[in-house]
């Protein structure tokens, strides 16, 4: 192959030392046979014997040249055949294992529309859509499956990768064909062709119970299991942050500190599931009955802490006696048919006026509440003011 001779001036080159070759023969052949054999019988005899060596020898190298050509082919032909073979083989197994993944494999153009050049059979299952459709986006785009910000977010990404020779990982949201949303997590890198373009090849797979997992124990970690208000620790970032924006903009805040009234009883009168059921129907009760910009978290055992962002004191009052009249007018279910009446005990404190900290706010709404525990419970109060407090010290 790395001959630069063409078979063509190859073959010329054999007719013509064969034709010199024989020429050569047969005028030297004869000269010398007429010099050593003057009788004309005896040379007529050399002369015929002469032709019959010329013909053995002749079909001799003619035998061995093209023996050797066609063992050279026969062993080119079965390596072939085997290269075939192997290859139709490759490509049956790589094609099992494409259509067994998890996921979609892929080759398409780095452009904006990523147009596909080849997808596995594995994209019906992931986006819905028949690898035909999306191959030169025939019937719809890839870029078409993404939100405008992922495809902008993953260009930017991929570009970077390709930039650095580095492979890229990407997680976004496609919208499958049926209109369900799922997450993927795509995975490849640049291959440079034989004209110098770059492609991408790659996987991509689905990841929406990954996510879905994520989400719930992220959900855990906020939220409070039997409620599902915020714990107190997210509880606790939520005040801060809302006490921190209070201050940045000069505006005032209320808390909330919300207990039950003789919750032991509901427990020791109709057990535990049945404080478990008030706790969730008053938690309920309170969620729908705030501002969508409240918070609501349950802070331990029947400690419930409510912020109020841009109230001031008079409105987180009114906010505070509202909640505790529709506790107390609506007997809560205990999970069993039955009802149990229960009424709650609220303190407030506002900030500044009570506080200029999450735990001075706190602690000023704490005490607030056993403030109307005292009164008699089923009431509000209002945290004193702090050169009240100083002056009761």
């Amino acid at each position: 192959m790395s001959d630069n001779q063409t078979p063509l001036r190859r073959a010329c080159w054999v007719a013509l030392v064969y034709l010199i070759a024989g020429f050569a023969w047969i005028a030297f052949s004869d000269t010398l046979a007429e010099a050593w054999f003057p009788d004309p019988r005896t040379l007529s005899l050399v002369q015929t014997w002469k032709g019959f060596g010329f013909v053995l020898t002749t079909g001799l190298v003619l035998f061995a040249v093209l023996a050797r050509q066609l063992i050279k082919d026969r062993a080119l032909l079965n390596l072939q055949r085997s290269q075939r073979q192997a290859l139709r083989m490759r490509e049956r197994q790589l094609q099992v294992l494409m259509d067994n993944l998890p996921g979609m494999a892929y080759r398409c153009r780095c452009d904006p529309q990523w147009t596909m050049l080849f997808v596995s059979q594995g994209c019906a299952r992931l986006t819905g859509y028949a690898p035909e459709e999306l191959i030169e986006n025939r019937v719809a785009s890839y870029a078409s499956l993404m939100d405008e910000e992922d495809n902008e977010r993953v260009y930017c990404e991929v570009k970077a990768a390709l930039a650095n020779n580095e492979s890229f990982s990407v997680e976004y949201s496609l919208t499958r064909k049926d209109g369900r949303r799922i997450w993927v997590w795509e995975r490849g890198r640049g291959v440079e062709e034989d004209d110098g373009t770059v492609v991408l090849e790659g996987i991509v797979l689905d990841i929406s119970d990954r996510k879905r997992l994520e989400s719930e124990l992220e959900e855990m970690a906020t939220r409070d299991p039997l409620t599902g208000l915020l714990n107190r620790r997210e509880m606790s970032k939520v005040l801060d942050d809302e006490l921190e924006r209070a201050q940045r903009y000069q505006r005032p805040m209320a808390v909330l500190w919300i207990d039950f009234d003789h919750f032991k009883d509901v427990n020791d009168t109709y057990g535990h599931a049945a404080g478990d059921s008030v706790l969730r129907a008053i938690s309920r009760l309170l969620l729908e009955s705030v501002r969508s910009v409240d918070s609501i978290g349950r802070f331990g055992g029947e400690e419930f802490l409510i912020v109020l962002p841009e109230m001031d004191l008079e409105e987180a009052r009114d906010t505070a006696e509202r909640l505790r009249r529709k506790v107390a007018e609506a007997p809560q279910p205990l999970g069993d048919g039955r009802s149990a009446p229960l009424t709650i005990s609220v303190g407030i404190a506002v900030y500044p006026e009570h506080g200029q900290t999450a735990a001075a706010l706190c602690a000023a709404a704490d005490k607030a509440m056993y403030l109307a525990k005292d009164r008699g419970r089923n009431c509000v109060a209002m945290a004193h003011l702090r050169h009240q407090v100083d002056n009761d010290s």
